[in-house]
Order: structure tokens, then sequence, then C-alpha cells
């Protein structure tokens, strides 16, 4: 079990809901404006990065045909399970960017997890992120902007997967930068 596994099975062990995604308004309103910046009502296949416990990956679900959610919690899987239990979402353990999911996938949410991650590791997510696309496809990235004690700050975190995205050819669609989170849409054409 890696650290991070570690850390973050310990905290959803503590508390099932460690961010209050299911009351904070500002969960509510993030998710809302998440799901307002996706280009298309409807997509085939996603991929959520960080699934954390379900709550977005049930509003995934109702605009996809297949959804693979994962997490490096085994805690905040369990959890996830019991929140989202649409038929078309399938769950799994991977520590990203190490364990990245085979396939391809027409979009790509990676929302509040990338400054959990070292630079480096941003880098690659951009760069798997960018390869796992299908023909179309799009990636939206949600950074929380306020103080963190994590490897990097939210809006560097945001700018360096941009910018590692930009170089492997993908384009920035849409920016939707508030007080306390920023959205970023990046497309293949």
């Amino acid at each position: 079990m890696s650290d991070r596994e570690r850390v973050f099975d310990d905290l959803y062990s503590a508390h099932d809901d460690p961010w209050n995604v299911c009351t904070s308004d500002y969960e509510r309103e993030k998710y809302a404006a998440t799901l307002a910046a996706l280009p298309r009502e409807r997509y085939g296949s996603v991929l959520e990065i960080g699934c954390s416990i379900g709550v977005m990956s049930a509003a995934l679900a109702e605009r996809c045909d297949t959804l693979l959610a994962v997490d490096v919690s085994a805690e905040a899987l369990r959890h996830a399970k019991s929140n989202c239990t649409a038929r078309n979402v399938r769950f799994d353990r991977l520590e990203v960017p190490e364990s990245w999911p085979p396939g391809r996938y027409d979009l790509i949410v990676l929302s509040e997890v990338l400054y959990f991650l070292q630079a480096e590791e941003v880098d690659a997510s951009a760069r798997l992120s960018a390869g796992s696309l299908a023909p179309g496809g799009e990636i939206i990235t949600v950074n929380w902007r306020g103080e963190t004690d994590t490897p990097l700050t939210g809006d560097a975190a945001a700018s360096r997967f941009v910018r590692a995205a930009e170089a492997g050819g993908l384009k920035v669609r849409h920016v939707d930068q508030r007080e306390f989170y920023v959205i970023h849409v990046l497309s293949t054409v």
C-alpha cells in the first residue's frame, strides 16, 4: 500500500464524507458549474479520476453510456458504490498516474485531484489523459484555488496540466475561473 493510499484510506475511514460533498453549498455549486461546462449533453465512455464518494459519479452516470470511476482509496470506493448504484458505472481502485486505466474515453474528468500529485505526476496525467481520448474527446479539470497543504496549489496544478496537455496537442476550449476554483475544458479538436 502506498503512502497516498494509506492517507486517503485513513481519511475516509475516519469520516465517510471528509469534504462534506453531500451537504456543502460550495460542492453543490461547483458540481453544477462543472456539469454546465461540459460541451455535450451526452457522452459514450467517461473516465472519472478521483471519484471520492461517488457524488459526481452519480451525476455523470446520467450523461453517459459507461463510466469508469477510479480512486486511490478503497474506503472512498466503498462509499461511492453505495452513493452511485447506476448500472452503467464501474468502480476501480487505481493510483494515478502510476496505474492508468486502459481504453479510450469521450470525456475524462479530473476534479480536485491534480494538486494532490507531484509536479511530474501532473505532467504524466496530462499526457496519459491526452493519449486516452477518443477522437473529438474532451477533458475537464477542476482545481481548488485556496490554500492547501498539498504538493502543488490548485492554480499551479491547473497551469501545469494545461501546459502539458497543450504540448500533447490539446487545446483549451473553456475556462471558468471563480473565487475558489477554476474549471478548464480541453479537447482534441
